[in-house]
Formats: C-alpha cells, sequence, structure tokens
C-alpha cells in the first residue's frame, strides 16, 4: 500500500510542449504531453494527489493566427473563446495521456479536464499594456510586419526571438474551484486552470462577461495552489533549475532559495520577465500565503526532484 504524499499542482508551460522549431504540429504537441505525463505518472503512483495545469502562450497564438488567416472565410476567434479552445484540446491531449499511462501501469486512476474560468479586474492596468508573449517565436523583420499589417504589440522574448504580446491581468479568482477541489478530493487527477484560465470580468450586474487576454499560467496556478492548501507547487519548464545571471559565463544553477532571497534576485532583475520571472513570483506568492515546498524542474527530473537530488527548491 502506497502511503499519501498530499496534494501536488503541477504547472506545466505551453513552450514545454513545443520540442523544437521544426516540431509545432498537434501530434508533435501530444507527444510532449505523453513524454511529461510519464513523469507524473510516476509521482501519482507514489501516492501524490494531483491536479495538473498548463500554459497556452504558443498555443493560443496559433489559433488568433489561423483566425487571421481566414478572416475572409469565416468570424474571428476572440481571445477568451481561443483561451476555451485551447483548454479543450489540450486538456484532451493530457488527459488521453494519463489514461493511456494509467493503463500501462495498471494504476486504478481517473483524469478530467475541466474548463475553467478565472476572475480578473477589468480595471487592471494590464489591459492598457500587452506584455504576454504568444504564438511562435518569429525573426524580428517578420514580427514587425505582422504588427503593422495586424495592430500587434510585439516584443523580445527572451533571446528565443519575437513574438506577440497580448494583456495578461493578474487572477483574482478561480470560478470553478469547488469543482476542482470535489473532483480533486474524489482522487481524479483535474487537469483545470489551462492556459491560466479564461479570463472574465463581472459587469455592472455582477454577471460574467469575457476578457480579451491572456492570463499567466504560473500566477492561476499559485492561486489555486494557495486556495486548496497544496502540500507542494511544482513548475515543470525546460530547465532542469533555476540559475542566475543565466546563459553567461558566471552562470551559476541554484538548488535552494528561500523568499527573502527569490525576492532579492528578483528586484536585481535576474530572472526574465518573460520566462522565469514569473514562475520565481508565483512560487514567492504561494510560499507567502500558506505554502510549504516549491520546486522548478524540468519534466524528466521530477522524480529526482522530489527526492532533493536536483531542481529548485523553494522554501518560506
Amino acid at each position: 500500500m502506497v502511503k499519501p504524499k498530499g496534494l501536488a499542482i503541477i504547472a506545466v508551460g505551453g513552450n514545454a510542449l513545443i520540442l523544437s522549431p521544426d516540431k509545432q504540429s498537434i501530434h508533435d504537441q501530444y507527444k510532449a504531453v505523453a513524454q511529461t505525463v510519464h513523469h507524473i505518472a510516476e509521482m501519482i503512483a507514489n501516492g501524490w494527489n494531483v491536479i495538473i495545469t498548463h500554459g497556452s502562450g504558443p498555443q493560443v497564438g496559433f489559433i488568433l493566427r489561423r483566425s487571421e488567416l481566414a478572416i475572409g472565410e469565416v468570424a474571428p476567434v476572440p481571445m477568451d473563446y481561443a483561451d476555451a479552445d485551447i483548454q479543450g484540446a489540450v486538456g484532451y491531449m493530457f488527459a488521453r495521456a494519463l489514461h493511456n499511462e494509467f493503463q500501462k501501469r495498471g494504476l486504478k486512476k481517473r483524469a478530467a479536464a475541466l474548463v475553467t474560468q478565472v476572475l480578473v479586474n477589468r480595471n487592471d492596468p494590464a489591459f492598457a499594456n500587452p506584455t504576454k508573449p504568444i504564438g511562435p517565436q518569429l525573426d524580428e523583420q517578420t514580427a514587425k510586419q505582422r504588427a503593422a499589417e495586424q495592430g500587434w504589440t510585439i516584443v523580445e522574448d527572451a533571446g528565443r526571438g519575437w513574438r506577440r504580446a497580448v494583456p495578461s491581468p493578474a487572477p483574482q479568482a478561480i470560478v470553478e474551484l469547488e469543482q476542482i477541489s470535489l473532483l480533486a478530493n474524489a482522487g481524479t487527477v483535474v487537469i483545470a486552470c489551462g492556459g491560466g484560465g479564461i479570463p472574465v470580468y463581472e459587469d455592472e450586474t455582477g454577471a460574467h462577461q469575457g476578457a480579451e487576454a491572456v492570463v499567466d499560467k504560473d500566477f492561476a496556478s499559485s492561486l489555486l495552489a494557495r486556495d486548496l492548501n497544496a502540500d507542494l507547487f511544482l513548475v515543470s519548464t525546460a530547465v532542469e533549475q533555476v540559475a542566475i545571471n543565466f546563459n553567461k559565463p558566471e552562470q551559476e544553477w541554484l538548488d535552494t532559495l528561500n523568499v527573502a532571497k527569490a525576492e532579492a534576485l528578483l528586484a536585481e532583475n535576474q530572472f526574465d520577465p518573460g520566462s522565469m520571472g514569473p514562475k520565481v513570483e508565483a512560487m514567492i506568492d504561494y510560499l507567502k500565503n500558506g505554502g510549504t515546498c516549491g520546486i522548478i524542474t524540468d519534466p524528466p527530473n521530477i522524480s529526482r526532484a522530489l527526492e532533493g537530488k536536483t531542481g529548485t527548491r523553494f522554501i518560506p
């Protein structure tokens, strides 16, 4: 009998589903999901109760780009509906990959993907300052050409190319929190808050309206971990550990960070605001609001990170 370990929120980056520029198809993304799920299933087999969240930066950009190219034939897709499309498609990938992995391992577990809305403030200043990179990385000339044609805001994305930027308001509350909790407490592996959740705001009557934005999945995942009193908040990303002076000769990998040190390094701009910065901020928010342990690592090293052999561990 495997001893229960507790509740873990695992946030998987949308960029982690794009293995390389020549592997961006739906089938390629499913293969990346299946590889990540293999390592998550090891956690589940060892007694962890798991909720999976995922990003959607590249994928929601693909949907919006297809919509732009087809504008003469079909009505365009609003951004909140593109967020919902991604929750369904990527949620399906995770649910199918989990079922197949459970079947191979003989685990009597079930997975369910839940369309999740996240409440944002309609007056959030982020709506006037688009910063969230979406879609593929482009060369500077192509990005500037599309910006001129489509009215995009573009940003340079952590040395990986140029991308479209959209508003990214802070998540205030998870609308389907109770449903997520009920499913998780029943032993279901829940896929929730996909793409950071579909951003909605309350109008004057209290009704929810969709917002043209993409919520950062790290902040939404941190909020979910805090609201559910998760025992572990794990961010699965493209690197084995967090580093300071990243990609410089004096680069240094970090084994452990407490809140004070993490805040100091953030203040020194050690973490790129388009990549590692939000992950570290999300960890700090989780720990300052009652969280006990956070880990950032890549999928193949999840088990080793849980054993303290790699990854960057965040502590209060």
